[in-house]
């Protein structure tokens, strides 16, 4: 139901807005070929052109990313937390448009966001800074989850402006969009609009 109230929005953004998130199980994370299953199952039961199958980015998730993609299948890359990570995510998406190329599919019918968590970073690097105690460490606290997502940004721009993108964008391919995920503040110290202010400043 979810993907047919939005289909107008999809529609007039031309398959940019107006996407649903279908999850694959999550207990099936550390397994690659079950995960490649359930999202092939998941895509053809609901048989939407606005819907974005959720694949966490566990190791064992990055080869089932680029199987799902070489198969026409959108993607939501879920749990994105460091930058090594992000572009080995990226990278992954790559080598499935380039499957899907090589196999003829359309690939402007293709899709991916990647979902970096923003806010889960912080708390963990808080309490390592909080243990630390000097007033450096306690200078740094709120800061490190700002600068990792300002660091992923930058290799976006990066990778989908190389020559390996090139070639894909003449073949109508969609960028990978990164969607900060976890904006929500966990310290109640913090301004609750902290990581939307600046990340889209």
């Amino acid at each position: 139901d979810a993907a047919d109230i939005l289909r107008p929005v999809f529609d007039a953004t031309g398959g940019q807005d107006g996407r649903v998130s279908i999850e694959v199980d999550p207990r099936l994370a550390h397994n690659t070929d079950a995960t490649i299953a359930e999202a092939k199952q998941l895509a053809w039961l609901v048989d939407r052109p606005n819907t974005l199958i959720k694949i966490p980015a566990t190791r064992a998730g990055l080869p089932a990313i680029t199987e799902v993609i070489s198969k026409g299948i959108s993607v939501n890359v879920t749990l994105i937390f460091s930058l090594e990570r992000y572009r080995e995510v990226m990278d992954a998406y790559l080598a499935g448009l380039e499957k899907a190329k090589a196999a003829g599919l359309d690939l402007s019918t293709i899709h991916s966001v990647a979902s970096f968590f923003v806010s889960r970073v912080d708390t963990e690097i808080d309490k390592r800074l909080a243990k630390l105690g000097t007033d450096e460490a306690l200078a740094l606290k709120g800061k490190a989850a700002l600068a990792n997502a300002r660091l992923a940004f930058e290799a976006y721009e990066e990778v989908f402006s190389g020559e390996r993108w090139a070639a894909l964008d003449k073949a109508q391919a969609n960028k990978q969009r990164p969607l900060w995920a976890s904006t929500g503040v966990k310290d109640p110290a913090y301004k609750d609009t902290l990581y939307v202010d600046e990340l889209v400043a």
